[in-house]
């Protein structure tokens, strides 16, 4: 499976965003959206998400690269997880689970809600507190674990591990290495170091367009000036 980005175009009155966003993301690789804040990357997933209009352009599913047949994403093909999560402070963790399961039934959980609690490494003790009292990185988390429960096609993260601590960051980079299989990740950051540990490719967004960083020379000390330089270049053109 491939996910297809076509000459996306987004402006905002007369500040064109996104200007040609031509693109082809592959299943089971993880790709890293990096580039300066403010370069478009949050306009980016709102497009693709559905919660902006764009002006020109299409994405779409497609089997191969030789298909022809192309594949309308639909709202459940699409998780979507930004870096400051939305929860009902009302509920616990576990009745937020358990509400989240009863309102789509057409998910099949594989595993019982404290086996998914487990898997997110939430503390047992966070399970049945109410989520307002929750950490910034474990809201994270439960964040995260619906994404996982639904499994869309595609995974668009923005930016979900600023502000966590060291080892909750840690902890989500495995979940996400763990997930990439059988489906499209996009992760975005403007944090190259983060980019480079947890990404199979880098994707830079600069001027409006994405733009591939070979990663064959990862090892290279001159790598990551190739990058940093590029985005100095991208300040430079706007």
């Amino acid at each position: 499976m491939e996910f297809v980005i076509s000459h996306l175009v987004k402006n905002y009155g007369s500040k064109q965003v996104l200007k040609d966003v031509d693109f082809v993301f592959e299943e089971g690789k993880i790709y890293g959206l990096l580039g300066r804040n403010g370069s478009g990357k949050t306009t980016f997933f709102n497009c693709v998400n559905g919660d902006i209009d764009y002006n020109s352009g299409a994405f779409y599913f497609r089997e191969n690269k030789d298909s022809e047949e192309k594949v309308i994403l639909q709202p459940e093909d699409i998780g979507y997880m930004v870096s400051t999560p939305t929860v009902p402070e009302f509920m616990t963790g576990r009745e937020f689970l358990k509400f989240f399961l009863e309102v789509h039934e057409d998910i099949k959980p594989d595993k019982t809600i404290d086996e998914y609690f487990d898997y997110m490494v939430v503390p047992e003790d966070d399970r049945d507190r109410l989520l307002k009292d929750y950490s910034h990185g474990t809201k994270n988390k439960m964040q995260m674990l619906l994404n996982i429960i639904a499994s869309p096609k595609l995974m668009l993260l923005d930016e979900p591990l600023t502000s966590l601590d060291v080892i909750i960051a840690e902890e989500m980079k495995n979940v996400i290495r763990s997930q990439k299989q059988g489906k499209i990740t996009i992760f975005s950051t403007h944090l190259l170091d983060v980019a480079v540990d947890l990404c199979d490719e880098i994707v830079l967004l600069h001027n409006g367009r994405l733009e591939p960083i070979d990663k064959n020379d990862l090892g290279d000390a001159a790598f990551k000036d190739k990058i940093i330089n590029a985005l100095r270049d991208a300040d430079n053109d706007q």
